[in-house]
């Protein structure tokens, strides 16, 4: 897999639902459940979500439309399966989107986008407990692009995308306390990196 340079997009995705609004979608996803003409409204409201998330993992517009159209026909095929989960639809379409692109890696040999900014490495920094300064920019974007894949996502979706772990968990189909203590492992890694980079420069 190849990681290409940086950037940043916009991405504000509304991932909080307040109760009433979580009870409006599991109408909307039972309706899909009896007919699958009803749908539509499911597609219309988490489309452009679903597009942004698969476009920023790789860089290529073509390929993140078909990605996304077969996230979307897949869970129009496999409504039957869902289960609310306590969280909204959308982290489900999450969870197909990334088998699609992790799929997409290996057999199109796609090129793997990170995407950041810097309030998002900062807040990586504090989290490691690690002062912010102007040079640890370029070693902690190098230590991330250096994560096996797995690790990669975790970090991407709770510091970039700002995700819950409830969701995180569900999106890659762990348990809320299994993500928790995998971040804090990576953190730990990351932490250990820029100690031993620090130790070298001086």
């Amino acid at each position: 897999m190849l990681l290409n340079a940086v950037y940043y997009m916009e991405f504000s995705p509304r991932y909080h639902h307040t109760a009433d609004m979580l009870q409006t979608e599991q109408h909307l996803i039972e309706a899909a459940k009896q007919n699958p003409e009803h749908f539509g409204p499911l597609y219309d409201k988490y489309y452009k979500q679903i597009f942004g998330y698969v476009y920023q993992r790789m860089d290529c517009k073509d390929t993140a439309f078909d990605l996304t159209s077969q996230v979307f026909l897949k869970a129009l095929t496999n409504i039957e399966k869902y289960e609310y989960k306590g969280v909204p639809f959308a982290s489900w379409l999450y969870r197909i989107a990334h088998s699609e692109v992790m799929q997409s890696f290996r057999t199109r040999k796609n090129q793997r986008t990170v995407n950041a900014d810097i309030s998002d490495l900062r807040n990586i920094c504090e989290e490691v407990e690690q002062e912010y300064m102007e040079e640890y920019k370029s070693i902690l974007m190098t230590v991330i692009k250096d994560l096996p894949e797995e690790d990669l996502q975790l970090v991407e979706l709770r510091f970039f995308e700002k995700r819950q772990f409830k969701e995180i968990a569900e999106i890659l189909n762990l348990t809320e306390t299994n993500a928790k203590v995998k971040l804090y492992r990576i953190l730990d890694r990351v932490k250990k990196t820029l100690t031993k980079s620090n130790k070298n420069g001086n």
